[in-house]
């Protein structure tokens, strides 16, 4: 068993950034083989209580060049050349592509080249490639001006920032959801106030059925090519509709394949990536929702299935010899108890949810989102850090 006590400076090891829960789990699959591990993040968080964190320090804003410079400065005092950085934000992805070159000198770096991160990030060209492939998107707009007469769209509608995390510190909300055109006005009128609207996009809301849920068709790919994949279901999300996964499980295929294969080849993609589809009742077709370029709050959930992304990136990038898996193990569930509890409190209240039915929900195999028993503390630190999480993330 690896302990800090074993770390050996002679074997490559890894930077996490970011060190919330995927950190945690990136922290967690390679501390546990013997590789060093260093968290970096710009506040406290529940990664640097892992035994298998070596150290931790305290970055700059990952939407920064100093990031890249704090980076650098990192591998020269630390003696850390070519580790590999494996970042869990998507600040920090844009931020680490764009001074790729630079940091390469030091770094073992997954990340893509600015050119395909903006094919990515910027809805607008990630929905027009879809297009282009073939791969289905919900109807979708975009209003220059915030006063519109009519829209051809169907409502409800939902608007969204061409990229997603600088609409959402400048608005404070990740979308706004407008129910006819006079709402849709007064949404426009107010994002105007705070972001461009040729930053912004509009669709129309695909309907909740009860049973559609967001799934993920996760994969590591070498220019486009799909190496091996893992698909998981979003069971409960917070905010629910629109959220961040608090229950989710692991399912079979489904056609998720065969639909991205065209999409992950023309974007011509290495790394990791989190593709996003929503079934629409309305036409019997999985859509298009968006792509993270990095590993997503469960990834443990894959790993425990038995796609172990952390490792593959670090296998690849320092070219060891291994295999890619060619199946997972399909029902397996993963929970992060403290928000789930509170989404199932509140789908309760709202009728969308009973009681009978959440208890039912968590039989069968689990994976915890935060405890483990080689590895218990963070999961305590979650719970006593929690009202300091909820400052400072968006997430808990």
């Amino acid at each position: 068993m690896f302990t800090k006590k074993s770390f050996n400076n002679k074997v490559p090891g890894a930077v996490i950034i970011e060190g919330h829960v995927q950190g945690l789990s990136n922290t967690r699959a390679l501390g546990s083989k013997g590789i060093p591990v260093y968290v970096i993040d710009t506040h406290n968080c529940i990664a640097r209580y892992s035994k298998y964190c070596r150290k931790f320090f305290k970055c700059p804003d990952y939407n920064s060049d100093k990031l890249a410079d704090f980076l650098i400065d990192l591998a020269q005092k630390e003696n850390i050349k070519n580790w590999i950085l494996v970042p869990s934000n998507d600040h920090a992805v844009i931020t680490i592509s764009k001074n790729r070159k630079r940091l390469m000198d030091y770094y073992n770096v997954i990340t893509p080249d600015e050119t395909i991160l903006r094919n990515i990030y910027d809805k607008s060209n990630l929905l027009k490639i879809a297009q282009k492939c073939n791969v289905p998107i919900p109807a979708t707009t975009y209003f220059e001006v915030s006063d519109v007469k009519e829209s051809t769209l169907t409502f409800p509608l939902i608007t969204k920032g061409k990229e997603g995390l600088n609409f959402y510190k400048a608005t404070g909300k990740k979308a706004f959801i407008s129910e006819n055109i006079t709402e849709l006005q007064q949404q426009l009128k107010e994002i105007s106030k705070k972001v461009n609207l040729n930053q912004t996009f509009t669709q129309e809301v695909i309907p909740d059925n009860g049973k559609n849920k967001t799934v993920s068709f996760t994969a590591f790919c070498e220019e486009g090519e799909i190496k091996t994949y893992w698909i998981g279901e979003k069971l409960r999300e917070h905010p629910i509709r629109f959220g961040t996964a608090t229950f989710c499980q692991s399912i079979p295929n489904n056609g998720f394949l065969e639909l991205s294969k065209p999409l992950l080849k023309e974007l011509n993609y290495t790394g990791v990536c989190e593709v996003e589809y929503l079934f629409d009742p309305r036409d019997n077709k999985y859509k298009l929702i968006e792509i993270n370029s990095r590993t997503w709050l469960w990834v443990g959930l894959a790993k425990a299935c038995g796609i172990d992304y952390a490792n593959i990136i670090y296998n690849y990038l320092n070219q060891k010899p291994f295999e890619y898996p060619q199946n997972y193990k399909v029902g397996v569930k993963w929970i992060n108890y403290l928000t789930d509890t509170i989404v199932s409190v509140q789908s309760i209240f709202q009728g969308q949810l009973n009681i009978f039915g959440y208890l039912k929900s968590l039989s069968g195999k689990k994976v915890r989102a935060t405890f483990t028993w080689p590895d218990p503390l963070p999961a305590f630190m979650i719970i006593i850090l929690s009202v300091y999480l909820a400052r400072k993330r968006t997430i808990l």
